[in-house]
């Protein structure tokens, strides 16, 4: 907060890269080899050795492991966007088994669908041309490990840098917590689930989704629910439609007959590919928001799901098949209930703009 910054606070700030892969004081430009090596060949060390990292297909690499009290305050990394569903972001507190984090890369940063586009929000900003980067505080008292998981079928470089304190919390702290889901097409009649199992004590602070219309008419009736605290067939909270629990309105139109993107500190309707059109059946949109003034809090358990609901022709709802992806956002008290398993290649797969002569 900028109310924060005039006052003195304990603690110490680190950087973990791939000029400082622990992130030590006094350890960074102390490559002597890397992937900038060739280009610093005649400068020598502390001349941007490595910059970067290569994670082979199939593997995984541990961008960062830290070890004591502190948070997380910022992450910056950028990578090939056609790898953006394939790289696989995963974060673990305190020694967990399985992660608190589990997320492609390209939906974590509101870049579900492949496709580059900048994002100006407080906690997650993508600058041109696909600098990722969060903001989003991640607490932990005994550690923390950041791991890439490349499922993509080529090498990748990744660029990354994790920038992180070391200091006691104020109060005790809840753990970040975010889980990717997709179904292509959803079900006809049946809510397409964000969020579920969640149990335990905490609040939800976001939701981002990559959507795909399979109607040539508006697709954006249904309501976001809530279900907390042992609600089972009516929810607690509930928006009166997609485009109003993304801040919008009336279809996101501006001027009249026209999609208006835009991208808000805390929420947006981002992403229209193709730009062009209203109305037109396999267009893809991306949407974000976060309950940060306005987070939403649970004392035993959570469930959030959205209904894939649309008109026909101004007369009537009509229910809908959509290709619905979702991340969200949540903090709360461990442990953490097992997530979903992550959608395979092909349940994760979009089409891409791939040069078949490369």
């Amino acid at each position: 907060m900028l109310s924060d910054l005039g006052k003195l606070q304990e603690g110490s700030s680190f950087s973990i890269c791939p000029e400082n892969f622990t992130g030590e004081k006094g350890g960074a430009c102390r490559a002597q080899t890397g992937t900038g090596a060739h280009f610093s060949r005649e400068l020598g060390p502390g001349y941007k050795m490595s910059p970067s990292i290569i994670i082979k297909s199939g593997e995984e690499f541990i961008l960062g492991e830290i070890q004591g009290m502190g948070e997380i305050t910022h992450m910056w990394m950028t990578c090939p966007v056609d790898a953006w569903r394939d790289l696989i972001l995963e974060c673990y507190w305190d020694g967990e088994e399985e992660p608190s984090v589990c997320v492609p890369v390209g939906d974590f940063f509101c870049n579900g669908w492949c496709e580059h586009v900048n994002i100006n929000s407080i906690p997650i900003t993508v600058a041109p041309r696909g600098g990722f980067n969060s903001y989003w505080n991640m607490p932990f008292l005994k550690s923390a490990k950041i791991v890439m998981r490349n499922l993509y079928y080529e090498d990748c470089v990744i660029y990354y840098q994790i920038d992180f304190t070391k200091r006691k919390p104020e109060v005790e702290p809840v753990y970040f917590h975010a889980q990717f889901r997709r179904k292509n097409p959803t079900v006809k009649g049946e809510p397409f689930v964000i969020l579920d199992q969640v149990k335990g004590r905490g609040h939800y602070v976001g939701t981002y989704l990559a959507w795909q219309s399979n109607s040539c008419d508006w697709w954006g009736e249904g309501e976001v629910k809530f279900f907390l605290d042992g609600d089972l067939k009516y929810p607690t909270i509930c928006s009166t439609g997609t485009e109003d629990y993304f801040g919008g309105a009336y279809n996101f139109e501006q001027p009249k007959g026209q999609y208006c993107n835009y991208s808000a500190p805390f929420l947006g309707f981002a992403q229209m590919a193709p730009p062009d059109g209203l109305y037109a059946s396999q267009q893809r949109f991306g949407m974000y928001r976060w309950h940060i003034y306005d987070k939403i809090q649970f004392e035993q358990d959570i469930r959030v799901e959205i209904q894939p609901l649309g008109v026909r022709y101004n007369q009537k709802y009509l229910l809908l098949q959509e290709d619905i992806a979702s991340v969200a956002i949540w903090y709360q008290t461990e442990p953490h209930a097992a997530f979903p398993v992550l959608p395979d290649e092909d349940e994760r797969y979009v089409t891409r703009k791939i040069d078949w002569n490369k």
